[in-house]
């Protein structure tokens, strides 16, 4: 999302965090539900996303629509978006379908297990990237969405949360033209900004230890002035040093990098 679909969606959740929801288990599942029924229809979501129109009335036309088949407190929170101004239909899309992945994680917080769920999805992320037989078959747009959804099942049911499960369970089923790893990733972010941290993704050579590991969130800590979780891939291609990558700004220690920009400044 960019301009003032982003303001939007900022405000929705900060709206959304602002309401008594932790203990209504339901609420991401109607949430990212009313995000399929918009998703599958044009004509109601771009009328629900016209700013030329009064918000009074998109919000009543949400309400009409979603009325006796949610929550009284999820189509609120529909309506509410709907009120919101964004740049395309799609884009109100996302924001609900945003705001569905939001509760879930306000859930498992309020459950004092967000630490695992946000663990559990990079972990997933990681295991997609490195499998390419499991990435295509869980991306294939050929392969039926209930088969997807039973081999999400065989393979994660039982060793991860709940809430794990249904998120990444939705984000197959449904991907909109997105690709599985940066949906995934997208969450891990989603859920490192619910608590108010910084999420770096930090690529080493070889493995480090704990007490490294700590060390070096501690150190983003004091550049960044903010709490920082670290999550770790191993890539033999950077050859040493370590990269960070916190939102779109990255710190290249790399040997590879230094090697290549000697590469560049020796053939300019």
């Amino acid at each position: 999302m960019l301009g003032s679909s982003r303001t939007s969606f900022s405000a929705a959740r900060e709206a959304l965090g602002e309401r008594e929801v932790a203990g209504q288990t339901e609420l991401s599942s109607e949430l990212i539900a009313a995000s399929n029924v918009l998703a599958g229809a044009s004509g109601l979501r771009n009328a629900l996303s016209d700013s030329g129109t009064e918000k009074a009335s998109r919000e009543a036309l949400a309400r009409s629509v979603f009325e006796g088949k949610i929550a009284l407190v999820a189509m609120e929170i529909v309506a509410d978006a709907a009120g919101r101004r964004w740049n395309s239909g799609r884009d109100l899309v996302e924001a609900v379908e945003g705001l569905g992945f939001e509760a879930a994680l306000i859930s498992a917080e309020a459950a004092g297990r967000l630490d695992t769920v946000e663990d559990e999805l990079f972990r997933i992320d990681r295991l997609v990237a490195g499998d390419e037989q499991l990435r295509q078959a869980l991306s294939d747009r050929s392969v039926d969405a209930q088969k997807k959804s039973e081999l999400l099942h065989g393979l994660l049911e039982g060793k991860v949360d709940p809430v794990t499960l249904e998120l990444v369970r939705h984000l197959v089923q449904y991907p909109r033209g997105r690709d599985l790893g940066n949906a995934l990733a997208a969450l891990v972010e989603q859920s490192s900004r619910r608590r108010e941290r910084l999420l770096a993704k930090v690529t080493v050579a070889a493995p480090i230890s704990a007490d490294q590991e700590t060390r070096l969130a501690a150190a983003l800590g004091r550049i960044y002035r903010r709490d920082v979780d670290v999550q770790l891939e191993v890539d033999a291609e950077v050859l040493g040093g370590v990269k960070v990558r916190i939102g779109d700004e990255v710190i290249d220690g790399s040997v590879a990098h230094r090697l290549e920009e000697i590469r560049r400044r020796l053939v300019s």
